[in-house]
């Protein structure tokens, strides 16, 4: 049963579910989830905790000897198995690692059913291929999973105010959009730099301190760190001026331009296709079920592709062209002006030639 993760304290109190698979592409919003369970059975009495690491080391026959087996000084065990992932190529996400051992390590546990264990499996995103499996069709009614999705532009200010809240600070809306910028797109660097703040307000448990925008300006490092799919949903959500601070932010860490410009080509071509179904009459929210569009996305696309037509992504493609040759020394074009100029032009951004 797939729970969102606002919902899993209410999920945890119905005792319902003994595995529980935590996805995403956010370590921080995951391993604060895997924190929940973990607290949760703690609470009622599962004292042990063993953690495998499922890469080059596991041993197969070590788990099923835990999972058949408690210690003399526990009644109950929480068992952790952080799958592996594979590094993506040129510039793609990370993507899930799932083999015969760690199937086999899931079956096992699941037809122990043991009450006296439960399981936290930890990965990143799942994609469709794992989702639409028969093998996790078969074990999907009998646990929790909790797909933890990064947080946008907007949702980040909500999350930092409640950060800073639950540490005892208060932060003007102004202070908190100066923090919001500097630590976008790393959750991990956010978490520190509240706790920065916490220590510099010196506060006790039952102290509030407010702070304003001149203290997190002097205090707060810059963390921002995009990843090329960040870009990509900007753009198609239309907003230029952030497209422009992330490609700043590539030329800075020396990512190679290539990365980027296959991502977009990518990305072009598939919007291609959806746009030529919509120009030929086909409704919108099937174009987007056809194309299998995660709800996440749905809304950035749906913009997308209600501002393009196949001839202006055409012509894209055709400057993405250009841009490889530029890359490529085939031309004397500054390959980072031009793809700064072809986001700009996928964000609706009109282009002088």
């Amino acid at each position: 049963m797939k729970v969102k993760p606002e919902q899993l304290p209410q999920t945890l109190l119905t005792n319902k579910y003994s595995t529980f698979w935590i996805s995403g592409d956010e370590p921080l919003l995951v391993q604060e989830s895997a924190d929940l369970v973990r607290e949760h059975f703690r609470k009622n009495g599962f004292e042990e905790r063993e953690v495998f690491n499922v890469d080059s080391d596991f041993s197969i026959e070590r788990f099923t000897n835990s999972v058949n087996n408690l210690s003399l000084f526990s009644t109950s065990k929480i068992i952790e198995i952080r799958l592996d992932k594979v590094t993506g190529k040129n510039g793609s996400a990370d993507k899930l690692k799932l083999g015969q051992d760690e199937k086999t390590a899931i079956d096992t546990f699941s037809i122990n059913n043991n009450p006296d264990f439960v399981l936290i499996i930890t990965s990143v995103k799942m994609d469709r291929a794992v989702l639409n499996s028969k093998w996790f069709k078969a074990h999907e009614s009998l646990l929790a999973l909790i797909q933890v999705w990064p947080i946008d532009n907007k949702g980040l200010v909500k999350w930092l105010s409640q950060e800073l809240s639950n540490s005892g600070i208060n932060a003007d809306n102004q202070a908190l959009q100066i923090l919001s910028e500097r630590v976008e797109g790393n959750l991990l660097a956010a978490k520190q730099e509240i706790e920065k703040l916490k220590l510099l307000a010196n506060l006790d448990e039952k102290s509030q301190v407010t702070l304003d925008t001149k203290t997190i300006m002097q205090v707060v490092a810059n963390n921002s760190r995009f990843d090329i799919y960040d870009l990509i949903d900007t753009a198609l959500h239309g907003d230029a001026e952030r497209c422009q601070k992330m490609i700043a932010s590539f030329k800075e860490e020396g990512t190679y331009p290539l990365l980027v410009l296959n991502a977009l080509t990518r990305e072009l071509r598939i919007l291609n296709n959806m746009v030529l179904s919509k120009e030929s009459g086909q409704r919108l929210n099937s174009i987007l079920q056809t194309n299998r569009v995660f709800f996440n996305r749905k809304q950035a696309v749906t913009n997308a592709l209600n501002r393009l037509s196949s001839n202006h992504i055409w012509r894209m493609l055709d400057k993405a062209l250009q841009i490889d040759k530029a890359i490529k020394g085939a031309s004397f074009s500054n390959p980072w002006d031009e793809i700064n100029n072809l986001v700009l032009e996928l964000s609706g951004e009109k282009i002088l030639n």
